[in-house]
């Protein structure tokens, strides 16, 4: 459709702006709230606990309660179409937000009794449930992006969520670095008003993308069991040995980065807006890997070398965390994180991209759509494992934990390459 009137714009354009702009603050807004808050976790807990395994599973809580609701979510959205069920993950968004930055900012001690001295840190994992419960914004927004594109321009229309998670890597830790300088509840607050604006914008501007025609029935209620969805990756032999790879990674990385703050601000006592620039450079270094570099070293190097690669990048990361100390602690510890998100920024793509390659077409969609589910599995693990590792047997073991972990990792990959590049490539 062509609009020759210069200053009006055409509604089919409007309306495919209105979507993509919709949903890339949808996606933008998944990684904000995360990104602001979590660099923060241990500043803002201080006032109800110090316990680590507390840390651990209050940051695995969202990541379980995501993994949970996630087949249902889906099936929701192809059943009753993107907006309402968009809309309903963004209200449970602000609320679960909102919930936690009103914990965080009241004083409790002042008018709380002592019987109930457990209810603010009870609000905090209800809070995290509850955003958790409602983290199907992404899936759901990658859902419109898919339904508004072609085969063809799919590939340039999917490049949106890169850049908006990126972005969000970026900004949120960037943030939060600024606003905790005048009060380390105010990121927070920013990150709910971000929440409460992307619903705005998806209930005034985002149309429907998915026809009437095309929506299915809800199936049966054992298929929207994540469990249940996990047996593609077990009993496929040619992508078992990677799956199990992919969640032992994930496992091992997300458990050591649940307690890291803690471990900074502790250790070498750093301020929250130290612990947020970390994660800066965590957000431009995974950005410069996965935008720009991946490609040329793919084609350089193969996915098979840079995935033990990377796995290398993230072992020696963990080394230096151990081996940091005050005097040095800011060198160090920014060279550790710089060196794990270049690991994670080879592992992760080229490690996907293998299991990929070890399918048929039909084989694809089952078991690449259990991926995020055993990222979500991995990572409530490992958050809670860590944090009781940090309780029990000091602050450097989940790092140590982490080292052990991924030489099994290692173990696995190399196992599977026994076929060789040539061979993987023939699959």
């Amino acid at each position: 459709m062509r609009c020759w009137k210069p200053f009006r714009s055409c509604p089919v354009q409007r309306s495919k702006f209105s979507t993509l702009l919709s949903a890339f603050i949808t996606l933008l807004n998944d990684r904000l709230g995360e990104t602001i808050v979590f660099p923060l976790l241990p500043f803002l807990l201080e006032r109800f606990t110090k316990s680590g395994s507390t840390l651990g599973l209050l940051a695995g809580t969202y990541a379980i309660s995501q993994f949970a609701v996630a087949p249902l979510i889906g099936a929701l959205s192809d059943r009753f179409g993107r907006k309402p069920v968009i809309i309903t993950c963004v209200v449970g968004s602000v609320i679960g937000l909102c919930t936690f930055a009103i914990t965080v900012s009241l004083s409790w001690d002042s008018f709380l009794p002592l019987w109930a001295s457990s209810l603010p840190l009870a609000m905090l994992f209800i809070a995290r449930i509850i955003d958790g419960i409602s983290g199907g914004t992404a899936a759901t927004a990658t859902a419109v992006l898919a339904d508004i594109s072609t085969p063809k321009n799919r590939a340039k229309t999917f490049g949106l969520i890169g850049v908006a998670f990126g972005l969000g890597f970026v900004l949120g830790p960037g943030l939060g670095t600024t606003l905790a300088k005048f009060s380390v509840t105010l990121p927070v607050w920013a990150a709910t008003g971000f929440a409460i604006t992307n619903l705005i914008l998806v209930i005034w501007i985002l149309p429907e993308t998915l026809a009437v025609s095309q929506r299915s029935s809800l199936p049966r209620k054992r298929d929207l069991n994540p469990f249940s969805q996990l047996k593609f990756v077990f009993t496929n032999p040619l992508s078992r040995r990677l799956c199990l790879s992919f969640f032992i990674f994930f496992m091992a990385f997300n458990g050591f980065t649940a307690v890291l703050v803690l471990y900074l601000k502790e250790a070498f006592n750093w301020s929250p807006q130290l612990s947020s620039q970390a994660f800066v450079v965590v957000g431009v270094v995974a950005m410069v890997v996965q935008g720009g570099l991946i490609g040329p070293l793919v084609n350089q190097f193969g996915e098979w070398r840079l995935t033990l690669s990377g796995i290398g990048f993230v072992i020696s990361g963990c080394l230096l965390l151990t081996l940091a100390k005050a005097e040095n602690s800011i060198q160090m510890v920014f060279s550790a994180v710089a060196m794990l998100a270049i690991g994670t920024g080879l592992v992760t793509p080229c490690l996907r991209a293998l299991i990929s390659r070890r399918l048929d077409s039909a084989g694809q969609g089952a078991v690449l759509g259990s991926l995020q589910g055993l990222q979500s599995l991995g990572t409530f693990l490992g958050a809670s494992a860590a944090g009781f590792a940090y309780d029990l047997f000091g602050q450097k073991s989940p790092f140590f934990g982490t080292i052990f972990l991924l030489l099994i990792v290692v173990t696995l990959i190399a196992g599977s390459g026994s076929l060789g590049n040539k061979k993987i490539a023939e699959i």
